[in-house]
């Protein structure tokens, strides 16, 4: 990109950056120094607040830069991913909120624990959130790398491995120092800023079509290569058996994954009452699934407007097709118009980016502090602040998605979201509704429905052509894959989630059990 691209781009990256610093800052000033404070900020976010922050942590770079490119590159096969995210926050406003407000406190192991033996539950659940935690900031990590690499040189290796290193050094300083107060306010800050981009970029391609639909649809098929076969089921997943069961898992990925996705859950916590947590999904709903539409618009805009070769060549993956589509609306490459709208797209996603990393990482230092530090410390031994681990545990988290970022920098970044929402779809929902509806299960269940769902996930992960066995692997150059889906969830058996010698099937109550019930105000 043009000078000009990179100094007003890296002008507006540097002012969100300030602004995100200076919240935490004063919030550092202002806090207690609590584990509720640092955890749930408190509790005193507001229905609306809370939903500008769920809505915020949860439309991250997969939706704006990686659910675009696959529209771009593949159509209405790509547009799947949208339904599937919109989709999955019907289960968590019908099945979790409520319920997740008065069980737990801080994390999924409180209230998958609250009526077992603590520390074997803890340290399954625990070791559970933070695996779905490493595997989302990975996607997050890509995503910040491909859209920097554009700015500053294309395809540039050291400008992505470098953007990366930032994105994870920026992520724990404002976990460290702000906590949940901070990390909430950023997310609410990055939702508004997106949604304004989102909403502009949308007028602008519809503007340029007139307001016709079919025009847009047309001129994406003509320009994608692929005809009408564009605007039809199985660009992507149809052919082979494979491709099609591959569908069907990614479509139960993601719509069981949002209610098991740790940083989702621990928002919950945040407001006063169950009631708060209900409404602050409504409002979440409305945003999101605007934005979700938008994003379809973008896509085929991408296609219609760039070029889905343009946008392969730019980024195989698609990641660029969202700043690519910007810079043609504005007038071109060296236009007024296309500098300053490539810039703020650019600025807009890079924020995006930074605010969901930081709820990420919250979500699995907490579960580092408050489930794995706590069950595995040995009695007697010196005991450590809850908050002090969690700020050591976001750093090491850091690192680890730091280096995993490295390694799959030419992935798709909804791809690798989508592998996150696999192994929380098969690890993490399963324990939690047998918990929340089940009145006879029992602790040997809770943690063979985890580790039941978590290890064959991960297995089937690293088994699959995600990882060897092609081009686009991690491991390009060498082949141990055995498991033919790129999409692979795994649901352990109803038999390995009952409780040891109950012949009763799960049949979930509409009562919560008594057993774990609380107080709608929790402390």
């Amino acid at each position: 990109m043009s000078g000009n691209h990179q100094t007003l781009a890296l002008l507006l990256f540097s002012a969100f950056i300030a602004v995100t610093l200076g919240i935490t800052t004063w919030v550092s000033r202002n806090r207690h120094g609590s584990a509720e404070e640092f955890y749930a900020g408190g509790r005193l976010f507001s229905p609306m607040e809370n939903g500008f922050a769920i809505a915020g942590d949860y439309m991250s770079a997969a939706s704006f830069l990686g659910i675009s490119g696959l529209i771009a590159l593949f159509g209405y096969d790509g547009m799947l991913y949208s339904v599937g995210f919109l989709v999955a926050w019907l289960v968590v406003l019908l099945l979790v909120a409520e319920l997740v407000r008065n069980c737990g406190r801080f994390t999924l192991a409180d209230v998958v624990a609250a009526r077992m033996a603590e520390r074997p539950v803890r340290i399954a659940a625990g070791t559970s959130s933070v695996t779905v935690s490493v595997l989302y900031l990975v996607a997050q990590m890509v995503g910040a790398g491909s859209l920097v690499a554009l700015l500053l040189g294309g395809t540039s290796g050291a400008a992505r491995s470098w953007t990366v290193v930032g994105v994870g050094a920026l992520m724990v300083i404002y976990v460290s120092l702000g906590g949940m107060r901070a990390t909430t306010w950023i997310q609410i800050v990055k939702a508004v800023l997106l949604m304004a981009g989102t909403i502009v970029l949308t007028v602008l391609v519809l503007v340029h079509f007139h307001g016709n639909v079919n025009e847009l649809l047309n001129s994406a098929a003509d320009r994608s290569g692929y005809g009408k076969k564009f605007l039809s089921p199985g660009l992507r997943y149809g052919g082979s058996w494979t491709a099609r069961v591959d569908f069907i898992s990614l479509g139960l990925a993601l719509v069981l994954g949002t209610a098991g996705l740790p940083h989702i859950l621990s928002r919950f916590y945040t407001v006063p009452t169950a009631r708060a947590a209900r409404r602050s999904v409504v409002w979440s709903i409305g945003l999101i699934g605007s934005f979700y539409l938008m994003t379809i618009v973008l896509g085929f805009g991408a296609a219609a407007l760039v070029g889905s070769a343009d946008v392969r060549e730019s980024n195989p993956a698609g990641n660029t097709a969202v700043p690519l589509l910007a810079l043609e609306l504005g007038g071109g490459e060296g236009s007024t118009g296309g500098t300053i709208l490539f810039a703020v797209v650019a600025a807009v996603a890079f924020a995006t980016i930074l605010a969901v990393v930081a709820g990420i990482t919250l979500a699995s230092s907490a579960s580092v502090a408050h489930d794995l530090y706590a069950s595995l410390r040995r009695p007697g031994s010196k005991q450590h602040s809850e908050v002090a681990v969690a700020r050591v545990a976001a750093a090491g988290i850091g690192v680890a998605a730091i280096g995993l970022g490295l390694l799959a920098q030419d992935l798709n970044v909804a791809f690798l979201v989508g592998l996150a929402f696999a192994v929380a779809a098969s690890a993490n929902l399963p324990v939690l509704l047998f918990s929340l509806f089940w009145r006879n299960f029992t602790t040997r269940g809770a943690v063979w429905s985890v580790y039941g769902g978590l290890i064959p996930a991960v297995l089937l992960v690293v088994f699959s052509p995600v990882v060897s066995g092609s081009a686009t692997s991690l491991f390009p150059g060498v082949d141990f894959q055995l498991f033919p889906l790129e999409n692979p969830a795994w649901s352990p058996s109803r038999w390995d989630s009952w409780p040891a010698g109950s012949a009763r099937s799960p049949r979930p109550n509409r009562r919560t059990p008594r057993s774990t019930r609380r107080p709608r105000y929790v402390r």
